[in-house]
């Protein structure tokens, strides 16, 4: 995730679709991703989605209850990436407010050359958020961001 570093065109799409929440039918609504993991490919020169690391919208309340602690509990623990979160709340008045989360992870356990590498990424990816711990993550603030 350096300056030099491609980014597949899967991860394009799944950002385009995440970001745009178009008229849909009710199994379209269920396969939208609710969050998305990215990582680097194993030669470190394109950033992929990450296999087996997401939550389709259709199991948020029937497979995985509590999604932004199921999001937080697949971050990896000695590794950098990037991740998608499609985050949605109701305000006070009613008003339900959508947007997508860009969080950049990078904990304590990584090897230099990883953090390095994210590090060297940061201006590159355009993101909200920074984490680089669990407690980092938490729902009030992603409400309080995006209110």
């Amino acid at each position: 995730m350096d300056p030099g570093t491609q980014v597949a065109d899967e991860v394009c799409h799944i950002f385009h679709d995440m970001k745009v929440h178009k008229c849909s039918t009710p199994e379209e609504i269920k396969q939208r991703k609710k969050t998305v993991i990215f990582c680097l490919s194993a030669d470190k020169k394109c950033v992929i989605v990450e296999e087996g690391k997401e939550i389709s919208a259709g199991d948020t309340g029937v497979t995985i209850t509590g999604p932004f602690k199921h999001f937080v509990g697949m971050l990896p623990e000695k590794d950098c990436c990037c991740a998608l979160y499609d985050a949605s709340f109701e305000t006070k008045k009613f008003r339900r407010v959508l947007f997508v989360c860009l969080f950049l992870w990078a904990p304590e356990l990584p090897p230099l050359k990883s953090k390095m590498i994210c590090t060297n990424s940061k201006d590159g990816i355009k993101k909200k958020f920074q984490a680089n711990e669990p407690e980092d993550l938490n729902w009030v603030c992603v409400r309080w961001v995006g209110t």
